[in-house]
């Protein structure tokens, strides 16, 4: 009898497969203020991120947010739609110009920001109408709403990608922080009993790679087929 695939026991959940919380200093969202004015009070290092963190105090509550590159203890930091355009303040993307560089985009009014939060991560405005166009890290564009808010400048930590992993062990423990599992190790080189892309003289599938929707959760790995558009012709008898 065969074993659960990988891809099952991730699904099911467990200590294995769940990013620690104790790792995550805080949780990384923009205040629910419209305006304001905080002070940069610490810049920390946090496991669960792959860029720093800073803490601002906002009157008598503090909270965390991705830093920006340049951002320095001391400094401070405005949020609302007449802030100054410079890195780290918190404006809505209506307010801020064509072309500037922002990160911790919001994909809806103070969801506490979404989308461009890993480290040397930014959007761009594109343009500004009915809704503003931003250019997503990915290259996507997208339409969002107006009151979206972001924070103006580039994550920083851009370089933490460039430094070589020296060790396995280095790397196994960096990503055990954020709950991926390490080393991965494809269908076709293990067993048949562990896989169903697994055994034969060589590493190969064996079989045809596209599956069934309908196919059994230990038998679905592979290419799955393309969801069919359009409205459903009804049989004439």
């Amino acid at each position: 009898m065969g074993k659960r695939i990988i891809s099952r026991r991730r699904g099911r959940g467990g200590p294995k497969y769940r990013a620690p919380g104790h790792r995550y200093m805080a949780d990384v969202k923009l205040p629910p203020v419209k305006s304001g004015e905080g002070e940069v009070v610490e810049l920390t290092h946090d496991p669960g991120h792959s860029a720093p963190l800073a803490k601002i105090r906002m009157g008598e509550k503090t909270f965390y947010m991705v830093a920006p590159e340049g951002l320095a203890v001391g400094q401070k930091i405005y949020v609302g739609s007449n802030a100054p355009i410079r890195p780290g303040n918190i404006l809505p993307i209506s307010s801020i110009p064509e072309g500037t560089p922002i990160y911790n985009v919001e994909l809806n009014p103070f969801d506490g920001g979404k989308v461009a939060r890993a480290g040397g991560a930014m959007a761009i405005v594109v343009s500004h109408g009915e809704r503003v166009v931003v250019q997503l890290p990915s290259g996507q564009f997208r339409a969002l709403n107006r009151d979206c808010r972001a924070i103006v400048g580039v994550v920083a930590g851009s370089g933490k990608k460039d430094l070589p992993v020296a060790k396995a062990g280095k790397k196994y423990h960096m990503l055990r922080s954020k709950a991926r599992v390490w080393p991965k190790t494809s269908g076709v080189a293990m067993n048949p009993v562990n896989h169903p892309h697994g055994g034969g003289s060589h590493q190969h599938v064996g079989r045809p790679s596209s599956v069934s929707k309908n196919a059994p959760p230990g038998r679905k790995v592979g290419r799955l087929p393309p969801k069919k558009k359009g409205k459903k012709k009804s049989m004439k008898r």
